[in-house]
């Protein structure tokens, strides 16, 4: 939900990108998504392909205009991502709280691996190439 935030924000002007920015994880990721033509900055017309793909994404209906209809479902979908990422964190720290006192001590916390779980598709207790592309595989796809 957070980089849907700052990707709106920054295509709507609302954020400047700087070099410092660009050097963060999220700064990184974004200027992967907007460097089409992989060299490193992002143009004017990068921006402007950007705000284009944006504001057809916000036009539902296909009209030219975005309405107050169409603002009201886009923020009503941001608020029902930051409900369901909000869940899967109260879900998480439930399970890594192995003994439901309430509070997760470092030890569950370290001890809390379910994505290595997850990717150690034999159970050795190694990740192989095969399983970690597995993973980001998986990943990628729910990151879309």
């Amino acid at each position: 939900m957070k980089r849907l935030v700052i990707s709106a924000a920054m295509l709507l002007g609302l954020v400047p990108l700087s070099a410092a920015q660009a050097q963060d994880a999220p700064g990184r990721r974004i200027l992967q998504r907007l460097d089409t033509n992989s060299d490193g900055a992002i143009s004017k017309d990068e921006i402007m392909a950007a705000r284009e793909r944006m504001f057809k994404r916000l036009d539902r209906n296909g009209d030219g205009v975005i309405d107050e209809k169409e603002v009201e479902t886009a923020r009503q979908a941001i608020e029902d991502r930051a409900a369901a990422a909000e869940a899967r964190v109260g879900n998480r720290w439930r399970r890594m709280d192995g003994n439901g006192d309430g509070k997760v001590t470092e030890d569950e916390f370290k001890a809390s691996t379910p994505l290595f779980d997850l990717a150690d598709r034999n159970g050795d207790g190694k990740l192989s190439a095969d399983e970690i592309a597995a993973v980001r595989k998986i990943v990628a796809a729910h990151a879309h």
